[in-house]
């Protein structure tokens, strides 16, 4: 017997008030997850939240692996095509930077050296975590990212992330697998920063635009356009000296950042697994004499004392050039002989009385 001979015949389903009701109670949910605060995990609707980016994350990855291999097909077709002029252009960089790379070499080795004698305690590694993004999250007010790393892999609320190019956002939200990236230029993003020319301190704002604000700016004229951006550190949460961006004056007459984040596609990122500073050295390292390491310096290898005759024997033979040829310039100026004076001129026939 069919459906309609039974018993429900009559019955009439109301296609359009029942998707009108899912719509509502899907845009309901959607509200209640977004004002619900992702960063606090007494948070009532933090266990949904991670269920749904548990659920989403390996399904984000399968959707977005079209996307990237197109991506991919097209960088390398365009190589393909511009491969002789990038060649060109790389082979004149390497042979700019091959003296750079020999004073930095020298230079490096020295720097050690003199650290180890006077005790200055470098700053120590940050463990890292690679990791890949797999969804990505826009809206008017949300800019939030799904990396396909989580707690499994030592990833914790709080960790700053990082790509290539500099600071890209932080960890808000993680599973065993998946974690939710908080950039920079969301509205819920606070970032401590400094002015690398002036050391000024601020507070890096998200509004939701591609160039977040500067704002508790100390300090009057401490930041002037194309100012380097750098994370302070203040608060733990992030290491100092970390690239965000450069300062640019906006429409708004605002301060605002231009990240370096945005330079190329945020595909493969690298998280800092950081919750403080209280886990990159011990409480005994901390009370070592400031000489600690003078009686310990290590002799310089031969690699080390090679490089740094090389660089003294470069700077020698450069600085003998440069007097030899102001020599030469002084000899030649001296050998020219000076024009003859002019001869006084006659005085006119008729004289005064």
């Amino acid at each position: 017997m069919a459906f309609r001979d039974g018993p429900f015949e009559n019955i009439k389903v109301p296609l359009v008030w029942t998707a009108a009701l899912t719509v509502v109670l899907a845009a309901i949910g959607c509200v209640l997850l977004l004002i619900s605060d992702a960063r606090a995990q007494s948070s009532p609707y933090q266990p949904v939240r991670s269920g749904v980016e548990a659920v989403a994350g390996p399904v984000g990855g399968v959707f977005a692996a079209p996307v990237r291999w197109f991506g991919h097909a097209s960088d390398y077709v365009g190589g393909y095509f511009f491969a002789v002029s990038e060649n060109r252009r790389l082979k004149r960089e390497l042979a700019d930077l091959q003296p750079w790379r020999d004073q930095a070499i020298a230079l490096k080795n020295v720097n050690a050296r003199y650290e180890a004698m006077l005790g200055i305690r470098p700053e120590p590694p940050v463990a890292m975590q690679t990791a890949r993004s797999i969804s990505d999250s826009r809206g008017p007010f949300s800019r939030a990212r799904l990396i396909d790393a989580g707690s499994a892999k030592g990833v914790r609320i709080g960790n700053p992330v990082i790509n290539e190019h500099g600071l890209v956002g932080r960890i808000v939200g993680t599973s065993p697998g998946v974690s939710r990236m908080l950039l920079l230029t969301d509205v819920a993003s606070r970032t401590p920063v400094l002015v690398d020319r002036t050391d000024a301190r601020a507070l890096l704002t998200g509004d939701g635009s591609d160039n977040p604000r500067l704002e508790f700016v100390r300090g009057v004229g401490s930041v002037q356009a194309g100012d380097r951006i750098l994370s302070s550190g203040d608060g733990g949460g992030f290491p100092r000296g970390v690239p965000i961006g450069v300062a640019a004056k906006g429409i708004d007459g605002t301060w605002r950042v231009k990240l370096f984040s945005d330079r190329g596609a945020i595909d493969y990122v690298r998280v800092m697994l950081l919750e403080d500073f209280g886990q990159l050295i011990g409480p005994d390292d901390l009370d070592a004499p400031p000489l600690a390491a003078l009686g310990a310096l290590p002799e310089a290898t031969a690699a080390q004392a090679a490089a740094i005759a090389d660089s003294a024997a470069r700077r020698d033979a450069a600085r003998a050039r440069n007097e030899q040829t102001r020599s030469d310039a002084a000899a030649a100026a001296a050998a020219t002989p000076s024009p003859p004076a002019p001869e006084p001129a006659a005085p006119p026939p008729g004289g005064t009385e």
